[in-house]
């Protein structure tokens, strides 16, 4: 079990403008954050990596993990800590062979608890469900039941992320659930005091570790 896919797992908004994101993202980890998946479904090749790069070196400072999210070439060529794959992505083993061991790869599984256990067999280190609340990523996101996380508790040997309309209001309910961590996106990054956001996120989450 990997002890550093836990509580706040940050991920970014589409943003074109680096500066802007690199803000964000300093906020974010100045609040608390140390974990953080770079996601841009927008940027071409040439932001893809910029964006990732300025991360990685913010990442560094902070002590926190960059998980890029799709590209794992991306990820190599940046020496990023992780990457993350979905059901239109290189799968798990592409992944691991592309990334090495060492690395952590992890893997959207939507509602779909088989389709984790072939992850983890695979050698994934954390696998993702959701989403679990209306979201404004994703509005047509199929919606999954709060059981699942227990039963992936109890099947799965590696951490269980929960994903999709995550708010501070609703985080614990994922958590007591069975959830390890949380992504966020919009309730962290598209909030006016950033900073203050992950903080408050950070100490929800910390009482129950």
């Amino acid at each position: 079990m990997n002890p550093a896919i836990s509580g706040l797992y940050a991920v970014t908004p589409d943003l074109a403008d680096t500066a802007v994101l690199l803000a964000k993202t300093q906020a974010a980890l100045a609040g608390g954050a140390r974990l953080l998946q770079y996601r841009n479904k927008t940027a071409d090749e040439n932001l893809r990596r910029e964006q990732a790069a300025a991360l990685r070196k913010l990442c560094r400072r902070y002590g926190a993990l960059l998980i890029i999210n799709d590209h794992v070439d991306l990820a190599h060529e940046i020496d990023a800590d992780g990457v993350h794959v979905g059901a239109d992505d290189a799968g798990v083993a592409a992944a691991r062979t592309g990334l090495g061991h060492g690395k952590i790869i992890g893997a959207t599984c939507y509602k779909d608890l088989q389709r984790a256990r072939v992850a983890v067999a695979h050698g994934a280190d954390y696998v993702a469900f959701g989403s679990f609340f209306a979201s404004s990523v994703k509005p047509g996101a199929a919606r999954a039941p709060l059981a699942l996380l227990q039963q992936a508790r109890r099947e799965v040997t590696v951490p269980v992320v929960a994903i999709g309309g995550i708010t501070l209001d609703n985080a614990a309910t994922l958590i007591d659930a069975g959830a390890h961590a949380v992504a966020v996106i919009s309730a962290l990054f598209a909030v006016p005091d950033v900073e203050a956001a992950a903080r408050k996120f950070c100490q929800l989450l910390s009482s129950f570790t």
